[in-house]
C-alpha cells in the first residue's frame, strides 16, 4: 500500500491538472500518458478494493435483508424529493445569510410533486440508466456520451461540459479547468446520491463509480464533493450515528484536499460548539466563503462552490442528530443552493431511518406520484427504487458479497481516501470590471442594455453586436481573468487576443432555447503578475445551429 500511495502522489505531481492558458472551446488532443495515468490508477484502486474485500473471513459481513435494503433505498430516495421540494423556494434568494424561521415554506404533502421537475433528481437518474445499459463498468465514455446528447436544461458545470462535449472535448476532460471554469462547483455533489444509493456498506466502491461518472462535469473538489455525499450513503445503510455517517465521508477525501479540510473543520467546530449551529455557520462563513471562480458568484454573495455547499449538508446532519425536521431546517435555513442541499441531507438521513422510519407527514404526498415519470427520464419514483436495489445487489457482489436466499452479505469496507487532483491555484477573484469603466474602449456597431446579476442580485450594463468588425478592448491588473457574458440561442463566434497573441476563437451559442447569461466565454489563469490587454473581436458568423450572430459583453473578472 505505502508503494501504491507514493505511486499516485508521484504520478499527480508531473503537472497532470495544471491549467494551462488556453481558449475555452479548442480542445487540445488528449494527451495520452496522462489518459494512461487515470486509467491505471482507477484500475489500481479498484483491484486493490476488490482484494480487500473478496478476502475478507466469511463472518466480517453485515447482514441486510432484501425487504429492508429497499426500505432505505426507498427511504433515500424519498428523502432527496421532500428536501430539494422543502428548499425550492429559498433557492439563492438568501445569500450570505441565514434563513429566517418564519420564510421558511409550510410543509403540506401536495408540494412533494415538484421534485418530478428537479435537475437534482432528473440528472441522475438518467446517469443510473447508463448503468443499466452498459452495465456496472460503464466507463466515463459512456457517461458523457449520454450526456452529450441530454435534452434536459443545464447551469454551471453541468451546462459547460455538455458545451465542451458538444465541441468534441472528450468526455474524461470536459469537467476539467481546462474546459469547465465551474470545475469545483456543485453539480455532481448533486448527481452522486444515486452512487451511494446502491452502495450500501461499500464506500471505496462508491468512489470508484464516482470518478467514472464525476469526471464528465467536474474536477478536484467538484468530485469529492460527489464522493463525500456517497460514502456518507454508503455508510447510512449501517449506522445510525450522523457523526460517523460524516466522518466516513471524509475518509473518502484526500486528507489534503480543500474539501476534506472543510469538513474537518465542520467536525471540529460542531464538537465546540453543540448546542449551536449558528455559531458554526458563521465559522464556515468567516474561513471558507471566498476564491470563489464560479463568474456568476466572483466577488459576488452567490456561492456555488461544492465545498461550501457540502459544508451545510454536513451542518444539517450533525446538528440535526438524526431528527427529520430539524435536519430539514437547518440544511435549509445555511442559505445558498439550499434545495439541493437539504435534498442530500435529507436523502442520506432517509437511508438511516429508512422510509418507514420517515414520519408519514413528510412522506404523505409520495404515494399519489409513485408512478408518474420524472422529467427526462423513464423512471418513477417505484421503478427507481426497484432499479436501484437491483444494481445495488449486483455492486455488493462485484465487491466480495453475496445473496443467499432474501439476506445480502455486504463486506465490510472502510473508506480509501481518493488521489489528490486539486484546482485552488487560479487566486482569488479582486474585481470586476463593468462594460461602462473606461478601461474598456469599444469600436464598431455595439448596443448597450441592462442584464440582470444572479450573483449580486442588480442590473449591470452589458454590450451587445452582430459584428463583424466590431472589438472590445480592455486594460486590467492581475494574473488572471474571466470574460463573462451570456449564452446565447443567437450566438456567434468572436476572436481573443491577449498582450498582443491570437489567442483563438470561441462561440457564445447556449446550445439551448434559452439565453443563460452570467457565464465564462473565455478565461485565463497563470499570467504574469501586471498590466495586460485583451481584445474580443466579433467575426459576425454563426455557430452551427444557432440563429444569428451575436455576441454580448457583461464584465471582466480579475484574478492575482
Amino acid at each position: 500500500m505505502a508503494f501504491f500511495a507514493s505511486f499516485v502522489e508521484s504520478s499527480f505531481q508531473v503537472g497532470l491538472f495544471d491549467v494551462p492558458d488556453v481558449v475555452a472551446g479548442r480542445p487540445d488532443r488528449l494527451d495520452a500518458r496522462k489518459e494512461f495515468l487515470v486509467r491505471l490508477i482507477s484500475l489500481l484502486l479498484t483491484l486493490t478494493t476488490l482484494t480487500m474485500t473478496s478476502c475478507s473471513p466469511r463472518g466480517a459481513f453485515h447482514e441486510l435483508s432484501l425487504d429492508e435494503l429497499e426500505d432505505r433505498i426507498k427511504g433515500g430516495w424519498a428523502g432527496q424529493m421532500i428536501g430539494v421540494s422543502f428548499g425550492e423556494p429559498t433557492e439563492f434568494r438568501y445569500l450570505e445569510q441565514i434563513i429566517d424561521p418564519s420564510e421558511l415554506p409550510t410543509w403540506s404533502p401536495e408540494l412533494v410533486r415538484s421534485a418530478l421537475e428537479q435537475d437534482d433528481l432528473y440528472v441522475e437518474m438518467t446517469f443510473s440508466e447508463v448503468l443499466d445499459e452498459k452495465g456496472l463498468d460503464a466507463t466515463t465514455e459512456d457517461f458523457g456520451a449520454m450526456f452529450k446528447d441530454a435534452g434536459y436544461r443545464l447551469w454551471h458545470a453541468n451546462l459547460a461540459a455538455r458545451r465542451a462535449l458538444k465541441r468534441g472535448v472528450p468526455a474524461g476532460e470536459s469537467g476539467s479547468p481546462r474546459y469547465n471554469i465551474h470545475a469545483n462547483d456543485i453539480d455532481f455533489q448533486i448527481e452522486s446520491d444515486f452512487i451511494g444509493l446502491m452502495s450500501p456498506g461499500l464506500p471505496a466502491a462508491s468512489n470508484d463509480l464516482c470518478w467514472r461518472v464525476g469526471r464528465v462535469m467536474n474536477s478536484g473538489d467538484g468530485i469529492y464533493g460527489g464522493m463525500f455525499v456517497s460514502a456518507m450513503y454508503a455508510a447510512a445503510f449501517f449506522e445510525s450515528d450522523p457523526r460517523a455517517v460524516v466522518e466516513t465521508g471524509l475518509g473518502a477525501l484526500p486528507p489534503e484536499s480543500p474539501y476534506a479540510k472543510v469538513v474537518r473543520d465542520v467536525l471540529v467546530w460542531s464538537s465546540e460548539n453543540p448546542e449551536h449551529w449558528e455559531t458554526t455557520w458563521q465559522l464556515i462563513e468567516d474561513k471558507w466563503n471566498d476564491r470563489e471562480a464560479c463568474p456568476q458568484g466572483a466577488l459576488y454573495p452567490f456561492n456555488i462552490d461544492a465545498k461550501l455547499n457540502g459544508a451545510y449538508i454536513a451542518l444539517g446532519l450533525l446538528y440535526g442528530d438524526g431528527d427529520f425536521r430539524r435536519t430539514l431546517e437547518i440544511s435549509t435555513r445555511a442559505g445558498q443552493d439550499s434545495d439541493c442541499n437539504p435534498s442530500s441531507a435529507l436523502g442520506i438521513l432517509g437511508v438511516m431511518l429508512g422510509y418507514r422510519g420517515i414520519p408519514e407527514t413528510w412522506t404523505a404526498g409520495i404515494p399519489a406520484i409513485a408512478d408518474e415519470t420524472f422529467s427526462y427520464t423513464n423512471h418513477s419514483f417505484r421503478s427507481i427504487v426497484e432499479s436501484t436495489k437491483t444494481r445495488a445487489v449486483a455492486w455488493v457482489q462485484q465487491y466480495g458479497g453475496r445473496l443467499e436466499g432474501d439476506t445480502l452479505f455486504v463486506p465490510f469496507q472502510a473508506p480509501i481516501p481518493a488521489h489528490l487532483e486539486s484546482w485552488d491555484d487560479y487566486g482569488s477573484p479582486v474585481e470586476r470590471i463593468t462594460t461602462n469603466d473606461p478601461r474598456w474602449s469599444f469600436r464598431g456597431a455595439w448596443e448597450a442594455e441592462e442584464i440582470f446579476s444572479f450573483g449580486s442580485k442588480t442590473q449591470i450594463p452589458a454590450r451587445w453586436s452582430v459584428g463583424p468588425d466590431a472589438t472590445a478592448t480592455v486594460r486590467f491588473e492581475g494574473t488572471g481573468a474571466i470574460l463573462v457574458g451570456t449564452y446565447l440561442p443567437d450566438g456567434g463566434q468572436a476572436a481573443v487576443t491577449l498582450d498582443g497573441e491570437a489567442q483563438g476563437s470561441f462561440d457564445v451559442y447556449s446550445d439551448e432555447a434559452e439565453s443563460k447569461g452570467n457565464e465564462s466565454l473565455w478565461y485565463v489563469f497563470g499570467l504574469e503578475s501586471g498590466t495586460h490587454e485583451l481584445e474580443l473581436s466579433v467575426l459576425g458568423v454563426r455557430y452551427p445551429g444557432s440563429s444569428g450572430s451575436r455576441v454580448l459583453l457583461e464584465d471582466l473578472v480579475v484574478f492575482e
